[in-house]
């Protein structure tokens, strides 16, 4: 089996053709370089440069290819707020150019990078499948829209998808895979730190019990180790269904503050500032169908997380 993986040399989507292609499967990476870089793609993957925009790059990366897991996307929520149109052409009509070249090729796999904002502000303890979707920005709208266009095909063409809800990804599987972006917590307060500069945590008022915002954080190997089980999945068959992809555990912006001091050495002083419109106090995922449904649970703690998002970090800074 070949699989294509969109977005392959950015940050998730190396992890995921690293695992692939330990489990020896042949893949295929189509990416546009506009986040992801070169120097993170397995030299055993063929590398196709181009956008899913772009109708010879895409049916140059679709050649041979039995299966999809498509993470390719524009992903940051305050950017997809101010420039709409863009997240609607790269998310939608990118997942509808694929859409299109796979139903023309005949393929029938597709596992999809879906996301947690899908949700918006879920009033629940824990996040299963089946709570309501009320996403808050463009960028979950766009991840919504493109379950809907995926559920559409499936039942019009015979694809059998995996739609894979991402909570709060962070850590490296290897310190040259870490995360070179600075908007998550754990990036963004080592960036304070290398600074000199204190950083800052958006309220501390929540009705949880330090009072600051609580998230459910799953290292990037298991999202890799997720992907990699639901293709074999589909190679064994399976119609597919939608999946959480986290620990089912949260934890505090205090408590992984606490945990950053404890794996730098470094003390970790902070400001305490207003709120963030549309910060939900608590997000936490049900991980019990993607347990029962396909045998995955996530392995690595927050602990290991941070640790590994340091190691990355130290190398990219040094």
């Amino acid at each position: 089996m070949t699989w294509l993986v969109t977005g392959g040399a950015g940050y998730i989507g190396a992890h995921v053709v690293r695992a692939m292609v330990q489990d020896g499967q042949q893949v295929v990476v189509l990416d546009d370089l506009s986040t992801g870089t070169p120097d993170r793609l397995d030299p055993a993957a063929r590398f196709v440069p181009g956008s899913l925009l772009d109708p010879t790059a895409l049916a140059d990366a679709m050649h041979g290819v039995t299966g999809v897991v498509h993470i390719a996307a524009k992903k940051q929520v305050g950017e997809s707020v101010a420039e709409p149109l863009r997240y609607y052409r790269e998310n939608v009509d990118g997942l509808l150019a694929l859409l299109e070249a796979c139903r023309d090729g005949g393929v029938d796999r597709f596992v999809f990078s879906s996301s947690a904002a899908t949700y918006g502000m879920p009033d629940v303890e824990l996040v299963t499948e089946d709570t309501p979707k009320d996403p808050l920005s463009p960028y979950g709208e766009t991840k919504l829209v493109g379950e809907w266009l995926l559920r559409d095909c499936a039942i019009a063409y015979g694809l059998r998808v995996m739609c894979m809800r991402y909570f709060n990804v962070a850590g490296a599987a290897i310190p040259e895979l870490g995360d070179p972006g600075v908007f998550n917590l754990v990036p963004l307060v080592f960036q304070a730190l290398a600074k000199g500069e204190r950083p800052r945590v958006f309220g501390d008022d929540y009705p949880t019990p330090d009072g600051t915002c609580i998230r459910d954080y799953v290292h990037v190997a298991d999202i890799a180790e997720a992907h990699l089980t639901a293709a074999r999945t589909l190679d064994a068959g399976s119609t597919g269904s939608t999946y959480n992809i986290g620990r089912g555990t949260g934890s505090s912006v205090l408590e992984v503050l606490e945990v950053i001091g404890q794996v730098t050495g470094l003390e970790v002083a902070y400001d305490i500032v207003d709120r963030r419109p549309g910060d939900p106090a608590r997000v936490v995922a049900s991980v019990d169908r993607i347990a029962e449904d396909l045998g995955f649970r996530a392995e690595h703690d927050l602990e290991q997380m941070v640790a590994s998002a340091w190691a990355g970090w130290q190398l990219r800074h040094p």
